[in-house]
């Protein structure tokens, strides 16, 4: 299989130049050239180390933000569902508190037709 990271060996130019910079900036006048390409290359390292960490930290926020979203979303649709029930159970509870006055007054209309006609 290929691997599609980047090999240990590879740093970015930009690093390179910085970290070589920053290893000339502080260089002593005692030091060799060696020394200083070694700095150089332990500077590297640390860069590279915080762009991997500032990237990790980039993307584990993304997440956090993407999972705050879905539920957020995932309130939203419960909470519309639940005013959609909430109205539908009120519009259950009114017809079923005229159920039963219907009921009853159809109940007194059979008994008093029933008593007068006689049946």
């Amino acid at each position: 299989m290929k691997n599609n990271n980047k090999s240990k060996g590879s740093v970015s130019i930009e690093s390179q130049t910085e970290a070589l910079k920053i290893a000339k900036a502080t260089q002593k006048p005692t030091q060799t050239k060696e020394q200083t390409k070694l700095i150089a290359q332990g500077i590297e390292k640390g860069i590279t180390l915080y762009k991997k960490q500032q990237k990790e930290k980039a993307r584990e926020a993304d997440k956090l933000k993407k999972k705050t979203l879905r539920q957020k979303q995932n309130n939203e649709t419960t909470s519309d569902i639940e005013t959609k029930q909430a109205q539908q159970d009120q519009i259950n509870s009114e017809s079923n508190k005229t159920l039963p006055w219907i009921l009853l007054a159809l109940s007194w209309a059979g008994f008093i037709y029933y008593s007068v006609l006689g049946f």
